[in-house]
């Protein structure tokens, strides 16, 4: 589960990480009013950053990052904010609309030496089956230029999950950053204990960028990008009420509300299967029959008809479905109550205009197909999986 930038922070400093200050804000008389007191410790010309909060990077070059000076143009910049479509690399063409902004007063004040800027994030390293620390010197910019451009400048610290993050490998992403003194020592900690609140909130993914170190060398966190493990969240309710639905994709939230697994993607054959090994091999059979997979949907071992006509429904509300693959091996779920769904959507809904193949093998594929012969519904059948490629094949070279 993505959680906002704000969020993040909220998380890092209830750990006693520290972070720069901000508020939250939902409309433009809520930022001015958050915004007035950011300044109460510091003198001189107030200064604004105003980001705009959505589960994307790029923000910045898409517009969605804003420096302002004075209260005025804070207002004026929140005002444009609240609302736009940010389209980034990373939200596609479609683009998010801004429902929330963040301020906080900028890192630099008149009178103090410009603070440095670092790179720091923990993830999984799937290759090596650990963690791994993710450092670089040049913060504040796009990492993946420069691990592309300049490899060398990426430091990494593989985490061994028998003993943990070992104090002399923080003292080694500092060094490598070229920290010294008291900086040195409040970027180790920082290291420490981002990990352990990487372990303690089941993060995915913790990416700070920029860790700043300010001119009187502390170490805070400037920005945060988090991610939690979904399937750890059963044991954290306390963050159940981070998710922000409107950031996610609406077929994708309809579905888990019937307990469906979907992941909605960019091809034109829908996909009903059960089973996340079986679904994988009927998406590569699709894209080896010339198709591309519209989605992952695992309909899961305890589906009934109604799950079935929920993900049928879920399926044809993607425009750019041309035909639909129904792959059921009847293990746990029985194929005739698939059958039944079928049949129930194909009432509920009214006529599907799009062609349907149906491949039920396993437990009660005999009485599944009576069923679906008896419905004397226009459904393709097919009995092997090379011949639901073809079958596949065939109804997309018709549409």
């Amino acid at each position: 589960m993505k959680l906002h930038e704000y969020q993040g922070k909220e998380i890092l400093a209830s750990f006693g990480i520290p972070v720069s200050s901000g508020v939250v804000a939902s409309t433009v008389e809520e930022a001015v009013a958050g915004a007035q007191g950011l300044y109460s410790n510091h003198t001189g010309e107030e200064v604004y950053v105003i980001k705009a909060q959505v589960h994307a990077g790029g923000r910045g070059k898409a517009g969605g990052v804003k420096i302002v000076k004075g209260l005025e143009a804070a207002r004026e910049a929140v005002k444009n904010m609240l609302g736009m479509k940010l389209v980034t690399p990373q939200t596609g063409a479609e683009g998010k609309i801004v429902h929330k902004v963040y301020i906080t007063p900028d890192a630099f004040y008149p009178g103090e030496s410009k603070p440095q800027e670092f790179y720091l994030s923990i993830t999984l390293d799937r290759s090596k089956e650990c963690d791994v620390i993710i450092a670089c010197a040049e913060g504040g910019v796009e990492i993946e230029e420069v691990a592309e451009k300049y490899p060398e400048k990426i430091l990494r610290e593989w985490v061994n999950p028998r003993y943990g993050l070992l104090p002399f490998q923080a003292r080694r992403i500092a060094l490598g950053l070229g920290l010294g003194g008291e900086a040195f020592k409040n970027a180790v900690n920082f290291i420490l204990q981002l990990y352990e609140v990487y372990l303690k909130t089941d993060a995915s993914m913790i990416e700070i960028n920029p860790m700043l170190k300010t001119s009187d060398n502390k170490i805070i966190a400037l920005d945060c990008k988090y991610a939690l493990d979904e399937n750890a969240l059963y044991r954290h309710a306390e963050y159940h009420h981070y998710r922000d639905v409107t950031e996610e994709e609406p077929l994708e939230t309809e579905a888990k509300a019937y307990g469906l697994n979907y992941v909605k993607l960019n091809g034109n054959v829908g996909c009903m299967v059960n089973g996340a090994g079986l679904a994988m091999a009927t998406m590569d059979m699709i894209k080896l029959s010339g198709g591309e997979p519209a989605n992952f949907l695992d309909v899961g071992g305890g589906a009934t008809a109604q799950t079935v006509e929920a993900g049928f429904r879920i399926i044809l509300k993607d425009p750019s479905v041309k035909a639909i693959l129904i792959n059921i091996f009847g293990g746990i779920v029985q194929c005739d109550r698939v059958a039944n769904g079928v049949v129930e959507a194909y009432k509920n809904i009214g006529e599907i205009p799009v062609p349907i193949i149906v491949r039920l093998q396993g437990t009660n594929a005999e009485k599944a197909a009576e069923i679906i012969k008896a419905s004397g519904l226009k459904v393709i059948p097919a009995i092997e999986l090379r011949e639901a490629a073809l079958r596949v094949q065939e109804a997309l070279r018709q549409n």
